[in-house]
C-alpha cells in the first residue's frame, strides 16, 4: 500500500523515488537534443505512441518529464506537459482542442496577455465569448450547440475577482464542456481545481511554483475527469494507439507541444524543479505578509480601496475561505486620487518595481500603464482597472521591513 505523505515530502522526494543515476537526489540536466536507438522498433515505437521513451527534445526530456511528475503530484492530476512559458501552455492547448467554428466561453477578467491571445484567435475567427465568470449564470446564459470550452482563471490578475468556481465545474460536467482552469494565482499548494470538476489546470511555473523569478516556465495538467472519447476534435489516429484517458494530453503534446514549439529547456525546466521544493512554505509567508499587509492598507487613508480575497470587505471572500487553503500573494490597490502613482512607487526602497509575480521579493507595477495598457481605457474600466491601481505580488521579506517601506512612501 503506498504510503500518502504531506504535500512537500512528496515534492521534496520525488525525483529521488524515480532512482535517477548515481543516487543523485535530483534529476540531472539531460541536455541531448535526440536520442538514439540500436532496434530501430524502439524509435518507431516511440514514434506511434506504442511505447514510453524519447525520440526529439521539443516534445520530452527526462529532466522536463521529472518536472511533469512533480506537478501531476501538486495537482492531484493524471499527467502533466511543460511548456516554455505558461502562455505557451494556454496557447497550444487551444491550437490542439479547439476548431474552427467551434466556441469558447472565458472569464472577462482574463490576465492580459491570455485576453490578447484569445483576441488574436477571435480575428482568426474563432468564437469567443467574455463573460463575468464570478456568477454561473453568466456562463450558462451563453452556452451554445457549439460551445467546447469554458476558460477561467482561480483568481483574476489584478483585480483578485474569483470565478464561481464549484457551480461552473458542474455546469461543464452536466453539458461534457472541457473546464480549464488556470491556478497559477493561487499554485497547487493553496487549490487544486480537480476539487472544482476542472478538466485540464494550467500553472505558470514561473510564478509561485518556480518562485526565484529566474526560469520561465508553464504547464497544463490533466486531471482525469474529461471523457475524451467522446470529444469530437481528437485525431482519430491517435484513438488507436493511447489509452482514452490520455487522449487529450496526447493530442496537446503532439498537436500543440510538438507543432507549435513552446519547448521548455532542461535548463530551466530544472530551476523550476528546485524552486518547487519549497513553494509551501514560500506561500505560508507570502501569504500571511499579504494578509497583513491588506489589513494596514485598508485601514490607511491614502489608500481607496484594497482588492484581496482574504479581507472581509472582498465580494468572493466567503468562497476564498471554503475552497482556498490561504489567500494568496496578489493583492491590488487603488490610491487616492490626491497621490500621484508614479511618485509613490519610486518612494518604495525595498519593494522592486517589475513586472513579474510570485517572486521571493515583494514586486510592485502600475497595471493601467504597463500590463492592461494594451487593452485601452474602456477594456480596463469593464474590468475594474483604474489609472491609480498598482498590482503587489508580496514576497517573504521580513513583515516589519514591507511595512516600514509602504509606510514610508504614503506618508
Amino acid at each position: 500500500m503506498t504510503t500518502k505523505r504531506g504535500f512537500t515530502t512528496t515534492i521534496l522526494h520525488s525525483d529521488r523515488l524515480g532512482k535517477p543515476e548515481h543516487g543523485a537526489l535530483h534529476k540531472p540536466i539531460h541536455t541531448s537534443v535526440t536520442y538514439g536507438y540500436d532496434d530501430v522498433q524502439d524509435l518507431v515505437d516511440i514514434f506511434q505512441n506504442k511505447k514510453k521513451g524519447y525520440a526529439y527534445s521539443r516534445q520530452g526530456n527526462p529532466t522536463v518529464s521529472a518536472l511533469e511528475s512533480k506537478v501531476t503530484q501538486m495537482e492531484n492530476g493524471l499527467a502533466t506537459i511543460a511548456f516554455s512559458t505558461g502562455m505557451a501552455a494556454i496557447s497550444a492547448s487551444v491550437l490542439a482542442l479547439i476548431k474552427h467554428g467551434d466556441h469558447i466561453i472565458a472569464s472577462s477578467y482574463l490576465f492580459g496577455n491570455t485576453r490578447s491571445i484569445f483576441q488574436s484567435y477571435m480575428d482568426m475567427g474563432l468564437n469567443i465569448t467574455f463573460v463575468d465568470a464570478t456568477a454561473v449564470d453568466n456562463i450558462r446564459n451563453e452556452i451554445k450547440e457549439n460551445t467546447k470550452m469554458v476558460f477561467v482563471e482561480t483568481v483574476a490578475n489584478p483585480a483578485t475577482q474569483i470565478a464561481d468556481l464549484e457551480k461552473i465545474g458542474d455546469l461543464c460536467q452536466k453539458k461534457g464542456i472541457i473546464y480549464m482552469v488556470d491556478n497559477t494565482m493561487t499554485s497547487p499548494y493553496l487549490f487544486n481545481p480537480v476539487n472544482v470538476k476542472a478538466s485540464l489546470v494550467i500553472n505558470s511555473l514561473t510564478k509561485y511554483i518556480g518562485g526565484h523569478g529566474n526560469a520561465l516556465g508553464g504547464s497544463v495538467t490533466d486531471t482525469g475527469l474529461f471523457n475524451w472519447t467522446n470529444y469530437a476534435n481528437i485525431f482519430e489516429g491517435f484513438k488507436k494507439q493511447v489509452k482514452p484517458e490520455v487522449l487529450g494530453l496526447t493530442q496537446i503534446r503532439k498537436k500543440g507541444l510538438r507543432d507549435a514549439g513552446g519547448t521548455l529547456s532542461p535548463e530551466a525546466a530544472h530551476s523550476l524543479s528546485v524552486g518547487s521544493e519549497t513553494l509551501a512554505l514560500r506561500m505560508e509567508r507570502a501569504c500571511t505578509n499579504a494578509f497583513a499587509l491588506a489589513t494596514f492598507f485598508e485601514g490607511h487613508p491614502m489608500i481607496k480601496k484594497v482588492y484581496y480575497p482574504g479581507l472581509e470587505s472582498h465580494p468572493q471572500h466567503e468562497m476564498a475561505s471554503r475552497l482556498f487553503l490561504k489567500y494568496g500573494g496578489l493583492m491590488s490597490i487603488e490610491l487616492d486620487e490626491s497621490v500621484d502613482c508614479f511618485a509613490f512607487l519610486n518612494k518604495l526602497k525595498l519593494v522592486v518595481k517589475s513586472s513579474n509575480l510570485g517572486d521571493t521579493r515583494t514586486l510592485a507595477i502600475p497595471v493601467a500603464h504597463t500590463i492592461f495598457n494594451e487593452l485601452g481605457a474602456e477594456k480596463r474600466a469593464e474590468m475594474g482597472i483604474s489609472d491609480s491601481m498598482i498590482r503587489l505580488s508580496i514576497g517573504i521579506e521580513d513583515l516589519d521591513d514591507l511595512l516600514q517601506d509602504f509606510k514610508t512612501a504614503l506618508a
